[in-house]
């Protein structure tokens, strides 16, 4: 026997390789709903996971020279630059916080998987088929319904295995994950050439358990950002060109007047309206509102340092906020990402964000109109929920984002739409 023939070629051996990093990165893509379900922190890993896998990948087959050109496109791409030069500019705010080592731990969070997500751009290597598609529609599907008997029965699951029961409202962050993770995933199935009707079930699959999900999680930005996200995507489709601008001019006027957000919901909002929503909190949200936009307005153009609205109370610019709403800075974020961008960057920070997303609606203007409403659902139904809820800096947010772009961005085809 020849022995060359024995040993396979070191090109095939190498191909199998990256064939063997790249289907790991797409199982860690399409699992992650069901990461989410067992640790709600974990889409950062999991994001990170497929990542290597990918770019691995991409190595083995020779292919880095192209990776590190794409992503030098991704760093010149305009809305790379306004991305980069927010991360440039928070780093550079460290040096007038007051804990710089906690602002760096949290710009790391954030950073990490806005890095993951342009490699797996970058790398070119996530190609979703069909079964992709399938697979994915299956695991949201499983994760919401793993949820819904989870918060149906106490955690009975969890208790019956011996794991750690959470609190009730740890579903918050992975139902927020499949809401939006579901968009981009429905979307491919329903709209596949083939127009199978096993497509369609399985969108519609990935999508039905949700709002019964999020009606019976404690999450009020998932309802929020669902009944929005569902709306966007109405109005995309009926008319596209004014919900473009409509969600355009919501985008940029929330940011530009974040730091005057608390004083607006103040005087705009009655307090029946509050009584009414005692179970969501807003009379407190408003109350947090007015004392970092305080905060937001004594620093206006470098804000007080990135990660810094974490331990605010503890901060210089404390001393400038009302002596009865100070004690309030010590929520750790002020729920909402425009005012935290300001209170934290100031404005050149909120200028370099509002550049990018409005660098990307304008990108969005140049879509189809067929797959601009999902695009622009998914950007409207985010940024609602960036705007009243969490820490805008976690990392479990961002790399859900993150996700959900990927599946976009690697789902097109020649003409803007890849579904094969």
């Amino acid at each position: 026997m020849n022995s060359d023939s024995a040993i396979p070629a070191a090109g095939s051996r190498r191909a199998l390789a990256g064939a063997r990093y790249a289907a790991a990165g797409d199982v860690a893509l399409i699992a992650l709903p069901l990461a989410m379900w067992l640790a709600n922190r974990s889409a950062p890993l999991v994001l990170g996971l497929a990542a290597a896998g990918f770019l691995v990948s991409a190595l083995s087959g020779g292919q880095g020279a192209r990776v590190a050109g794409r992503l030098r496109d991704v760093a010149r791409d305009p809305i790379g630059v306004a991305v980069i030069g927010f991360l440039l500019w928070s780093l550079a705010s460290l040096a007038w916080s007051h804990r710089p080592a906690a602002g760096f731990a949290m710009w790391a969070e954030l950073a990490f998987p806005a890095l993951c997500g342009a490699v797996l751009v970058a790398s070119d290597a996530f190609r979703p088929r069909a079964a992709h598609w399938r697979a994915a529609a299956l695991c949201l599907a499983a994760a919401a319904l793993l949820m819904l008997f989870e918060l149906k029965t106490g955690f009975a699951l969890r208790a019956g295995l011996g794991l750690e029961v959470p609190m009730s409202f740890a579903f918050n962050r992975p139902a927020l994950t499949c809401v939006f993770l579901s968009i981009p995933v429905a979307h491919a199935l329903w709209t596949r050439p083939d127009k199978r009707v096993a497509h369609r079930l399985l969108a519609t699959l990935a999508m039905a358990p949700l709002p019964v999900l999020v009606s019976g999680s404690e999450s009020e930005a998932a309802k929020f950002g669902l009944v929005i996200a569902g709306l966007a995507f109405a109005a995309a489709a009926v008319m596209p060109r004014l919900a473009l601008w409509a969600v355009a001019f919501g985008f940029a006027a929330t940011m530009a007047l974040a730091p005057m957000i608390g004083l607006v919901a103040d005087s705009a909002i009655p307090a029946s309206v509050h009584e009414r929503a005692a179970d969501a909190h807003t009379r407190d949200r408003v109350d947090i509102w007015l004392a970092f936009g305080e905060a937001a307005r004594a620093r206006p153009f470098i804000g007080s340092g990135f990660g810094s609205a974490a331990t605010l109370q503890d901060h210089p610019v404390a001393e400038r906020v009302a002596p009865e709403r100070r004690w309030l800075l010590a929520v750790g974020h002020p729920h909402s990402m425009p005012l935290q961008a300001w209170v934290e960057t100031g404005f050149v920070g909120a200028a370099c964000l509002s550049a990018a997303g409005l660098l990307l609606l304008a990108r969005l203007s140049r879509s189809p109109p067929a797959r601009r409403a999902p695009m622009l659902a998914l950007f409207a139904g985010a940024f609602s929920v960036a705007s009243v809820a969490h820490g805008a800096w976690q990392g479990w947010w961002i790399a859900a984002l993150a996700a959900a772009v990927v599946w976009f961005w690697c789902g097109r085809d020649a003409q803007g739409n890849r579904h094969a």
